[in-house]
């Protein structure tokens, strides 16, 4: 069973802070100086500043994950450590989501932390299609509103985007790593030479108030191609750093990644 983080630190901050006012505007008057604070109280009280700015801090700034799978590959790899900016795209309330302050919303080539429709789990994409496009997959190459997206060979990518893709692209002896023209956002995907049954021939229209998200490992994504497009009240954050590789418990973490997420 998959615990609701979220909600359990809404409910720890909650009863941290009951005991810390009621210590301080009950229990402490009823005390002389002798007199020690109920176990109860000691154990939870102290804690509410410390369990108060984490809320804050991962529910509106910034929230750590770790990716999981491959389908970001060779943009994230599994194990990487990233960062996620919760004020992006608006300010929101903790468990339920609800957006509570607009201050942007997603762009086409962001890197998105979200929800897929009808599923509590996190999941992170790129976002290909906004609410209107009509978004094509024809033999792996992406279209948007009928336009091809340009894919390049490593070999005429730009440098920064060649150290980090030839590992990847030797992971796997049928696909190959290029790099993406997405309106304007270069970033590197991953594709087989022979389409999987996504990449042969897909077609859709992206609804209003939704986002078609597509992992840059075409082949080998659960994605919008297969549970439709994402509601906009199911966006969590924008991915925008990479702070540490750890793949295995008993491995010694990696630094070599470190950097921002294109």
């Amino acid at each position: 069973m998959d615990l609701d983080f979220p909600l359990i630190l809404v409910v720890l901050t909650g009863l941290a802070g009951f005991m810390w006012l009621a210590d301080r505007f009950f229990f402490s008057k009823q005390r002389t100086n002798e007199d020690t604070a109920h176990w109860f109280i000691e154990s939870t009280a102290p804690f509410f500043p410390v369990l108060l700015v984490v809320l804050v801090l991962r529910s509106f700034v910034v929230e750590p994950f770790q990716i999981p799978s491959g389908s970001m590959i060779p943009t994230l790899k599994i194990g990487d450590f990233i960062l996620v900016n919760k004020f992006a795209y608006g300010l929101r309330l903790p468990v339920s989501g609800t957006k509570v302050v607009s201050l942007g919303e997603p762009e086409r080539g962001d890197v998105m932390v979200f929800f897929p429709p009808n599923d509590k789990r996190y999941f992170i994409k790129r976002v290909v299609g906004l609410a209107g496009d009509e978004i094509r997959v024809i033999n792996n190459v992406l279209y948007v509103n009928s336009e091809k997206m340009l894919q390049s060979t490593l070999d005429t990518a730009a440098p920064h985007f060649v150290e980090k893709s030839l590992a990847e692209s030797k992971s796997a002896s049928n696909a190959q790593v290029m790099m993406e023209d997405l309106l304007g956002v270069d970033h590197l995907i991953r594709k087989h030479q022979t389409p999987g049954r996504l990449g042969r021939d897909f077609s859709t229209v992206v609804p209003e108030g939704h986002y078609f998200m597509v992992g840059d490992n075409r082949d080998n994504s659960s994605d919008s191609r297969v549970w439709g497009a994402v509601p906009e009240e199911n966006v969590v954050g924008k991915a925008f750093a990479v702070w540490m590789h750890w793949e295995k418990v008993l491995s010694i973490p990696s630094f070599d990644t470190v950097g921002t997420i294109r």
